[in-house]
């Protein structure tokens, strides 16, 4: 897929909007700056559910995958929590081995009729994060899937059988931190709880031997970087893709 340098102005993002649903691959993906926004937005009284299609099992490697799924979906509840979700679903699909498909978009539509969002939000589905790290199969699966199931969710004779009623209310889908993004939302006032929300995944964080006082570092210089294209302190990115 074509990439766009990060370079330039970004528009503020839309919020004349209610009820969002964050479908992304694993636990702590959201966590990487999304979720600074999501506090700005249940601040505001909005919804946001989240729907994560792995329970994250193959991500630490001192854990056999069924207690590092009981430990990471514990550590998402707990973030989502601090960011004012409680509505947290795991789609069991597998972990590390995601693969673009129909049976994925199935259970991606099935999320999304139940949960009627406006606003789907998802992770940087581009083949890179800034044209030189190269981002991972999960992600790339989800978000591309995402694209689809949107559609797919809104068509009655796609996948009739999950019996719910088709849903044409999603007016966009967006991709935070995509290399192509658009649009930003102004994470300043709520950017330490958007770290505090990364900090509740703390054993996964550990296995990966990253030290706790990088973290809140990373996010910063990373928010800060957005914040400077958008005109504010701290922001996090947004590739638009409009529906309806």
């Amino acid at each position: 897929m074509s990439q766009a340098p990060e370079s330039g102005g970004l528009e503020p993002i839309t919020e004349d909007w209610q009820r969002a649903l964050a479908i992304v691959a694993h636990p702590d993906d959201l966590e990487f700056g999304a979720a600074a926004a999501i506090a700005r937005w249940t601040g505001q009284g909005k919804h946001v559910a989240y729907s994560l299609v792995t329970s994250g099992e193959a991500g630490i490697d001192s854990l056999e995958p069924d207690k590092s799924r009981t430990v990471r979906e514990a550590e998402e509840r707990a973030s989502a929590a601090i960011v004012g979700v409680d509505t947290v679903e795991f789609l069991g699909q597998p972990d590390g081995v995601l693969e673009y498909s129909v049976a994925l978009r199935r259970v991606l539509t099935a999320a999304v009729r139940r949960h009627r969002p406006e606003i789907v939000i998802t992770n940087n589905l581009r083949d890179t994060w800034n044209g030189v790290i190269l981002n991972q199969a999960d992600h790339i699966a989800t978000g591309r899937a995402v694209l689809d199931a949107v559609r797919d969710a809104g068509n009655r004779w796609v996948f009739p059988d999950l019996g719910d009623e088709p849903w044409k209310g999603v007016r966009q889908v967006w991709a935070a931190n995509s290399p192509q993004s658009t649009h930003a939302v102004d994470v300043t006032a709520t950017f330490e709880t958007g770290v505090r929300s990364l900090h509740a995944h703390e054993e996964y964080l550990r296995s990966l031997d990253w030290p706790a006082d990088e973290w809140a570092g990373f996010l910063e210089k990373m928010a800060g970087s957005v914040g400077s294209r958008l005109g504010c302190r701290y922001a996090v990115s947004f590739e638009v893709f409009p529906f309806g």
